[in-house]
């Protein structure tokens, strides 16, 4: 009769799982992060606030008289909370009539496959939603002209910030690089982490070529490799270990927590993931999005009751330059725009 608390060759099999889940989900990323050009992930307290930054200058105070001195116009760096992190839990289960129909590889190694592919797209996806929000706004003739102004109107962001910038990284929709390229052989697009991208690319470090889901046809969305941070919390850091809750992690970064468990009751092996990450661009008017076509601009007639911020409006600076707007009531006084893009043919 086998000792009691015996570690049998099924224990050590569902740990093997556990630890190549965790393993390969950070190996990802980490590849990911290289393809980027971004730093190491950074590390974060549960509950941490992630805010975005953007700059906010007052209506130009009026030029003085001679001999008076100059008023001054009043300019802000503000924040605006993104998101809190925390950590998310996910499960996935497979039942004891799966693996018996398909076999232990088919029901449980690739549904982890398929599993972690889920994980890691959710967390991008947040990541494309909130690039599509950023606030350099402008519009290009041509996919080529669009994504040169795209790369130079965030240049130019930086360049004023007295930032440094290494690199920009572009994102477009796959079917407009396609479009462009014509009937051209295209040999060096690679592929990681289920994404398409070209590196050294007119003047991008990297362009990913996206889906229409991602980002829509006839888009370019711009920002500098130093507006990519990757954060997250370590599942490690939780006090839910006190509790007799326990993860495998990679040992390393330790950027999810995988537990496999049997659920006798109904006959299903269950994987546990826990992770807290977040994609996220600190200055989102360090993103430009601009639109293959033309774009115009009309004055917005009624404002009262509206907030401008919300309604995507935009005003115009002393230059004639249109930009976003940023405040929450209408200004006395000021005039608000909406633009409209016609699309190229």
């Amino acid at each position: 009769m086998a000792q009691t608390n015996l570690t049998k060759s099924a224990d050590i099999q569902v740990a093997m799982r556990a630890v190549d889940f965790a393993t390969r989900f950070a190996s990802n990323w980490e590849h990911l992060r290289e393809i980027l050009g971004i730093m190491r992930p950074i590390r974060k307290e549960p509950g941490t606030k992630l805010t975005s930054k953007y700059a906010v200058v007052s209506t130009l105070a009026t030029p003085p008289a001679e001999g008076e001195a100059v008023d001054y116009t009043k300019a802000e760096v503000k924040e605006k909370e993104y998101a809190t992190l925390t950590l998310e839990r996910y499960a996935k289960a497979v039942t004891i009539d799966a693996i018996n129909d398909h076999g232990f590889d088919v029901a449980c190694q690739l549904t982890d496959d398929a599993f972690l592919n889920e994980l890691q797209q959710d967390v991008v996806d947040r990541w494309y939603t909130y690039l599509r929000g950023g606030t350099l706004t402008a519009a290009g003739a041509t996919f080529q002209m669009a994504l040169a102004k795209a790369q130079g109107i965030v240049r130019n962001k930086f360049k004023k910030m007295h930032r440094g910038i290494t690199g920009v990284v572009g994102f477009c929709n796959i079917l407009d690089v396609y479009d462009y390229l014509g009937a051209q052989n295209v040999n060096n697009v690679e592929q990681e982490f289920g994404l398409n991208y070209i590196k050294n690319f007119l003047g991008y470090t990297v362009l990913f070529l996206l889906s229409e889901d991602e980002i829509p046809k006839g888009t370019v969305i711009a920002t500098p490799v130093e507006n990519i941070n990757l954060y997250y919390v370590a599942p490690n850091d939780a006090d839910f270990q006190k509790a007799g809750l326990s993860y495998v992690t990679d040992g390393e970064t330790n950027m999810i927590g995988v537990s496999i468990q049997p659920k006798y009751d109904t006959g299903e092996s269950v994987t546990h993931a826990l992770h807290g990450m977040e994609l996220f661009s600190e200055y989102i008017d360090g993103i430009a999005v601009v639109d293959i076509g033309t774009e115009s601009f009309t004055a917005v007639q009624t404002t009262t009751g509206k907030n401008p911020e919300n309604e995507g409006w935009y005003e115009k600076d002393a230059a004639n330059n249109y930009f976003r707007t940023t405040d929450t009531t209408p200004a006395s006084g000021k005039t608000y725009y909406t633009r409209s893009v016609t699309r190229a043919a």
